[in-house]
Order: structure tokens, then sequence, then C-alpha cells
């Protein structure tokens, strides 16, 4: 892998060679007897990712049949090896003492600080600097996101983590009641976000998490509910992905977004997978 990135650092990678090499990846991932975190698995998640952040003009609206068949089993995929490696590291950080001050340990940290202070700049551009409460939808049983904006940006904003696995969300709750002070500011909802109607127009801003509705139908009708009941003037943050890095996550367009005001829009040129949109409900 690290030969191919070299000659091809001035130019992109073809989209025959990339689709090949992606197919390759997943049919080796679906052979895995188990998506819990292993060397194996890690490697080729490892090579799945470079991959997918070398330059590229892939258009995935265009893929062929067969490939976008393999893009939804692989986003499937990914997202339940995502799942399992966030209960792991729950499950170890549970049993240490003051867990939201050793962050660092984890070993996806580096990559959220980076994503954290990119969405915080983004929201701050745009006024969002110092919600009073925030709703994320999608939050897991190690909701990174929402503790180091909590700790980091959002020092008195009042956090709801909504996820549909209660036991994602006993996991979490264990991690933040550690400490006192902070557990008054975090609460877990556990419920299916298209079930949640009225309390969604109590949030300044909505973060949708990148795995919330991993089919686009389902994540359109997610994002069609949220800007049904949200207030009048809240925002919402959508974290996507665009080009090849759609291989991991799915994909939502700005013509998908036409009843919002869409006030930025972010896709990374480096390592980085997530793209982040963030649209307002117009005020009527």
């Amino acid at each position: 892998m690290a030969s191919l990135r070299n000659t091809i650092i001035e130019s992109q990678i073809p989209a025959e060679v990339l689709i090949d090499k992606v197919m390759q990846i997943h049919a080796s991932i679906s052979k895995l007897e188990s998506l819990k975190p292993s060397k194996e698995l890690n490697s080729l998640l490892t090579q799945l990712r470079k991959l997918c952040t070398l330059p590229s003009s892939i258009n995935i609206n265009a893929l062929p049949k067969d490939v976008r068949k393999m893009r939804e089993s692989l986003i499937l995929l990914c997202g339940r090896a995502e799942g399992l490696l966030e209960f792991e590291c729950a499950s170890v950080f549970t049993k240490i003492p003051q867990p939201l001050n050793n962050l660092n340990l984890l070993p996806y940290y580096r990559y959220y600080v980076k994503l954290i202070n990119m969405e915080y700049e983004i929201l701050s551009d745009k006024g969002v600097a110092q919600p009073k409460k925030v709703a994320f939808v999608g939050s897991g049983p190690m909701p990174l996101t929402s503790i180091m904006m909590a700790k980091y940006h959002m020092k008195s904003t009042h956090f709801d983590n909504y996820d549909i696995d209660g036991t994602a969300n006993d996991e979490a709750r264990k991690i933040v009641s550690t400490d006192s002070e902070f557990a008054k500011r975090m609460k877990f909802h556990n419920c299916d976000i298209l079930e949640v109607k009225e309390k969604l127009g109590e949030y300044d801003f909505i973060l949708l998490a990148a795995l919330a509705g991993m089919h686009k139908d389902e994540k359109m009708k997610i994002i069609g509910h949220i800007r049904k009941y949200m207030q009048n003037g809240g925002v919402l943050l959508l974290r996507t992905a665009k080009g090849a890095r759609a291989f991991l996550y799915p994909l939502v367009e700005e013509h998908d977004l036409l009843n919002f005001e869409v006030l930025s829009i972010f896709h990374p040129n480096n390592d980085m997978i997530h793209s982040a949109v963030l649209v307002r409900k117009p005020i009527f």
C-alpha cells in the first residue's frame, strides 16, 4: 500500500484499480469468522482506509450494480466492526479509574481530536459555538464525540445521547458516571430516533452519526424525521463521506437536503474519512 501511495502521490488512482482493490479487501473481510478486533481485521481496515483516502475521481453514484451491492455490504461490515471495537474499548474503560481523563488511550483518539476540532470550527464559524442543548443520534457504547465536545469545547452544554441499543447506552453511562459533574450534563436514551418527536424541538444543535442509518433510504428517513420535529432555526450536522471514502460510510449529498439551508460543507483531502455537512431548518 505504501508503494502504491508513493507512485500516485502526484496523480489519481484509476477507478478500476481502486474498485478492484476494495473488492479484494471486502472479500477478505467477508471470510473472517468474527468482526471483533483482531490483527487480521485491523490490518484489512487500515488498508481500506488508506486506499479510500488516495486521490481519486471515482463517482460513487455511477458504480456498476455488482460494485454497488458490494459497497452496501462493505458499509455494513465496517459498521459492525466499528461497533464491536467501541464495545471493546468501552468495556476496558469501565474498569479503569477516571476514564474521562484517559481518553488518549483509545486507539482512535487522535483521529477524533482532528474530527471534533474540525466540526467545532465549522459550528463556531456559523455561530453555534455554545448551544444550550445538543442531541447526538447514534452515540454508541463509547460516545467520544459528545464526551470530547462537552469536555473541551461546549463546557456548559447539556448533551442527550440517543442509541437504539440499550447495551451500548449502559456501557456509555458507566463511563460518564465516573465524573458526577460531567454526568449531570450527559444523558442517554434507549430508543429509535424515529420514535422521538416533540423532544427534538428542544435542541439548538443535533448531530447525526455517520452510521445512524447505514442504507441511504434509511438515513434519508431519519433526516426527514429530524427536520420535521427539530426547532425552526435549529442546526443539524451530518457526518457523511465523499468519493472513495463512501465505500466506508453512507453518502449524503447537497441535493438530498433541499428542505434545509446548507450552511457549510467540508470534504477532507488528507487522511480523514468523514465529511461534515451543516444545515439549518429555515425559520418560517
